[in-house]
């Protein structure tokens, strides 16, 4: 592979707020890059790459016998319910159609910027299975794709139902162990099923092995693990993704397909992505923070296999491929500016907030000291959990810093003075990707508060403080 286009892909990583950048060819580690302040060791979350693993788990159960027939009923797998708005096209709704995105269920989570309200929905209730199978049916099933989490829980569902086990417990015996994944984690439901749509973590060359097994047509270390056909029906997939675009995509067992560049992917929001192309030999894995077209991407890919044997050795170009690597891990400094004489008189204050979008209940700022801080307490009253407190060191001088106690959910975090009464802060969840920015205007006792995420949420609400 050419360094010197290696090194313009690391460099398109940066500019597409790429977290992590991993390409395989002949199954060796080509390029590896972390953009700070992701760095290695740490998990990402894939988002909805999750329904890509529950596809391939559902292939695993299927070649030992586990799963049955594809054209199983699934109202018929849940007999022990009492399903609402059940009509003979719910009745035909299979296996097949849930693996394909066609269910014919009414479901609204658009591949676009708009909010997934279904998916909301789903997971704001007491029964995420229950949610999906009493929903109502939009058109009778295999006759159209329509993006859907819920049908990938119901899968998720389905696999433990099968299997006796969680579908994370299966992983870990039939999928995960075998390509040598370690560290995971995996979310659930309230009825502790796991989330089947999305909710992953996984080390960036754990994702690349997802890709190698498919790469290889579903074998490893000379075990067959998937059925032949199960990977050959993701690249013959037929299913129209109906995304309005050229080249077209195609869908199956979770997997999107662009057929007229021979790529296969697994795809989750903020471009978490698995990258099949099987005409260069070759796995690619990307996390990050936004949505950015494929096909660059793809082509840049492709275009850096020069050839199936090695290149002349080009010590320029692999030289500057080495920096740009070395850059990516560098973190860059934000502009900065000098501090208000307001810091003094809202440091130590306790702001306290009503209900919100973002369920944020108080904050607490400190300015002043050596070490700048920030504390800050969630309303997760909803989901019957306790409050969730985040806070840390927090950067003035331009770079995040990083609560290194943190070890389940890092965030980095930095903040400065637009004015001498509206302070910025911009927090990472560095292994989710969530980037928030909040700006917070202060007078008197009172504070007013602007949040954006690049989620696509958006917010304003108020605060008083009583100290």
């Amino acid at each position: 592979m050419s360094s010197a286009a290696l090194a313009d892909l690391v460099d398109f990583g940066a500019l597409n707020a790429m977290d992590s950048l991993l390409v395989v060819r002949h199954g060796h580690i080509v390029v590896e890059a972390h953009y700070a302040p992701f760095r290695p060791g740490l998990k990402h979350v894939v988002n909805s790459v999750t329904k890509a693993v529950v596809g391939t788990l559902a292939g695993v159960a299927l070649q030992e016998g586990a799963l049955g027939p594809l054209d199983q009923s699934v109202v018929d797998l849940f007999p022990e319910r009492k399903i609402a708005n059940l009509d003979a096209n719910k009745k035909a709704m299979t296996l097949d159609t849930l693996l394909d995105s066609t269910s014919g269920l009414d479901w609204r989570e658009p591949l676009s910027n708009a909010a997934p309200e279904s998916m909301l929905q789903m997971a704001r209730s007491r029964d995420w299975v229950g949610f999906v199978l009493d929903r109502p049916m939009a058109q009778a099933p295999g006759l159209a794709f329509d993006y859907d989490s819920g049908t990938w829980h119901l899968l998720s569902a389905i696999l433990a139902k099968k299997t006796g086990t969680s579908a994370m417990d299966y992983a870990q015996r039939k999928l995960f162990t075998p390509l040598g994944i370690t560290d995971v984690m995996w979310r659930h439901d309230p009825q502790g099923i796991t989330i089947g749509g999305y909710g992953l973590f996984m080390l960036p060359r754990d994702m690349a092995k997802i890709g190698y097994l498919h790469l290889h047509a579903g074998e490893w270390a000379g075990q067959q693990l998937l059925p032949v056909n199960w990977v050959d029906r993701i690249y013959h997939a037929t299913v129209d993704m109906r995304m309005g675009t050229t080249p077209s995509f195609r869908y199956a067992n979770g997997w999107w397909t662009i057929p007229d560049k021979h790529a296969y992917m697994a795809v989750g929001f903020l471009r978490q992505l698995i990258i099949v192309l099987p005409d260069v030999d070759m796995v690619a894995v990307v996390t990050g923070r936004k949505h950015y077209p494929f096909v660059p991407l793809i082509d840049r890919l492709t275009g850096a296999a020069k050839s199936d044997s090695a290149l002349l050795a080009d010590a320029d170009a692999g030289a500057r491929l080495a920096a740009r690597i070395r850059d990516a891990a560098t973190e860059k400094p934000s502009e900065t500016s000098p501090a208000s004489p307001l810091a003094n008189t809202i440091s130590g204050k306790s702001y306290r907030f009503g209900p919100n979008v973002f369920g944020l209940k108080s904050l607490r700022l400190d300015l002043v000291s050596p070490v700048a801080t920030y504390e800050a307490f969630f309303d997760r009253s909803r989901v019957g959990r306790p409050d969730l407190r985040v806070g840390g060191p927090l950067g003035l001088d331009g770079y995040f810093r990083v609560d290194e106690n943190a070890t389940e959910q890092p965030r980095a975090t930095k903040g400065r003075w637009l004015t001498d009464t509206r302070f910025q802060i911009v927090s990472r969840s560095i292994l989710e990707g969530l980037v928030t920015s909040s700006t917070l205007t202060f007078q008197g006792d009172q504070v007013d508060v602007e949040v954006e995420d690049n989620h696509g949420a958006r917010g304003r609400f108020q605060g008083e403080s009583k100290d």
